[in-house]
Order: C-alpha cells, then structure tokens, then sequence
C-alpha cells in the first residue's frame, strides 16, 4: 500500500480526486472474462480519456454474477494495467462478510488504491443504524485499505446523512458514494467536512456539485468513457475548467454534451442497463462484449434506435472530424 491506515483519509484527500469511472466488465461469447479486452478498455480510459481512477467489479461490473475467483482476478488486472497511471477502487461488495474481507485483503495485497462496500441489504432489523456501525467497524477494524461507503436504495434504504458523517470517525473509511437525494448529500458534505470525500454517479449533476458543494471526486458510473472519445473529452475539460474556476466555460462545455446525454438516455430499455452500455461501448471501439444472465442482451431493434442515435449525437469520434 501506498499509506498506512493512520493516513488514509489525509492520503485520499490528496489523491482521491478528479473523473473516477466504474468499469463494465466484457464478457466473450463463451461467458469469460474477456481479459484482453478488459486491458485495452483500462488503457484506453487511462491514457487517452484521462480518467483519474477505477472502480472495478461494482453492480455496473456484474460482480453479482461472477465468481469469487472471477472478481479477484479482475482485481489483479485492473491494478496491473494501472501501475503508474491511474487508480483503482475495488468493488468488495457482498452479503457474505468473509467474502467482503476476502475481496479487501486480496485487494489490498494486489495493490489497490482504496476498496468500496455497499451497504447490505438487512433482514428483520429493528436498530439498523447499530447494525451498520457494527458492520462497517468490524471492516475497518480487519484491513489497513481506504474505504469508500455506498449507500443506494438497492439495500432496501437509505443511510442518512448524519449517520455516514458517524461511520466517518472510522480511521480508513475515506469517501463514500452516496446514491441519494440532493438534500442528503449536500448535508452530509456539511456535517462531513475533511473527514469524507462525499460524492454520487449522476454527470448531469457533478459540475453543479463542484461549483456549489466544493466536490473533488465524481464517484463514479460509466459516462467518463461514454460520453468521451480521444478526440472529445469535454466531460474532463468542463471538470478541468471548473477545478481552474472558469465557470463559464465549464457551463457552456457542460452544456454542449446534452445532446449525447439524451442519445445515450433515450436509447436505453428499461432493465439493459449493462447491455445497452456495451453496446454503446462497441461503437465507440471498446470491448463491450455479452453480458450474463440475469442481465438480458439487446435485441436488433434496440441497437439499431441506439445506433441511430449515436451517429446523431455529435460526439467526435476522431482527430479529424474535431478539426
């Protein structure tokens, strides 16, 4: 590890910062982990997007539906593929706490920057908020790696804002990645101050929460290497822009990426998420690949509206179409 415990939080308050994207997983015809592919898409986010860290294996990842030795394996890759350029956030979530500890420790031995745990989903609890101290403790208490929180209605609910500033005092629990309402994010970035990098996956919603929030971190989804090429990073040169305080110029580059927000927005079924996305991905000459089951693959019809609407959106795909 780059830092031990005591400085995790001072660590990622230093490093942890900038356009941090989570990984779709390409998956070949035959249902492995296509690791080839796998590489060239870090490299590619890496080195010609900008992208300043990973967050690998997470629900985006269809970690749900891979292996324990699949997960670590993309662990091992990812931190691979990163050495020196980029970080890595692994996804070590779980409902089983040994393989939670298991992902961190493996995490941590092969290199990763930080790792990021979702909130479990509880059954018949009467005092969640003990159950989740409890429970984010005792993985403080097991690894010496960053921890970023997730809270997102997935579990079933919400974490509240003061309870994650409370989870805060642990001390290698660094970010969190809040999937909530604004008013609960906003109020946690308060009642948090230094002790919490606060942050959410929404991109309509990350220059609005550097400019009124004091954000460092977009934590993270797949739009860094959706809605860019090598030839067209403006979801960076806004972030860069704004960092720089040159609000309008950050407003008018953030603006102009509407039209491939709504390309890519329209386009996507209900339930295809990871699919829709891939495919997306094929067009721009990423790995993309199948996706396994319980996830469902696109049918002609939905690629040919998504195709249709990529070749419409204005989205530079090469060095001479942005001359």
């Amino acid at each position: 590890m780059k830092y031990n415990k005591t400085e995790a939080k001072e660590y990622a308050r230093e490093n942890m910062r900038g356009i941090w994207a989570a990984a779709l997983t390409p998956f070949s015809q035959d249902m492995s982990i296509d690791e080839n592919g796998f590489r060239q898409n870090i490299r590619h986010w890496v080195d010609d997007l900008g992208i300043e860290g990973l967050f690998i294996s997470g629900k985006q990842g269809e970690f749900f539906s891979m292996s324990l030795e699949e997960r670590k394996r993309t662990f091992e890759i990812a931190a691979e593929e990163t050495t020196g350029a980029g970080a890595t956030i692994m996804s070590c979530s779980d409902q089983n706490m040994d393989v939670v500890l298991d992902l961190a420790h493996h995490a941590q031995n092969v290199g990763a920057d930080y790792i990021v745990v979702h909130a479990p989903i509880l059954h018949f609890a009467s005092d969640r908020d003990e159950l989740l101290r409890q429970y984010y403790k005792h993985i403080s208490d097991e690894v010496d790696i960053g921890i970023a929180l997730w809270s997102h209605p997935d579990s079933g609910y919400l974490m509240s804002p003061e309870l994650c500033a409370e989870l805060a005092d642990l001390p290698n629990v660094v970010a969190i990645k809040y999937s909530v309402p604004r008013e609960m994010y906003a109020k946690l970035t308060k009642l948090a101050g230094d002790k919490l990098l606060v942050s959410t996956a929404s991109e309509e919603e990350w220059l609005d929460n550097i400019l009124d929030l004091g954000w460092q971190l977009y934590l993270c989804s797949s739009p860094p290497y959706l809605l860019q090429t090598a030839a067209d990073r403006r979801m960076h040169d806004y972030t860069q822009a704004a960092f720089a305080g040159d609000i309008d110029n950050a407003r008018s580059i953030w603006q102009s990426l509407e039209p491939v927000r709504q390309a890519l927005k329209s386009t996507r079924p209900g339930g295809k998420p990871q699919s829709h996305q891939k495919y997306w991905q094929e067009l721009l000459g990423q790995a993309g690949g199948c996706v396994r089951r319980p996830m469902l693959e696109l049918t002609d019809e939905e690629k040919a509206a998504t195709k249709a609407a990529f070749d419409a959106c204005g989205l530079v795909t090469t060095p001479a179409a942005a001359q």
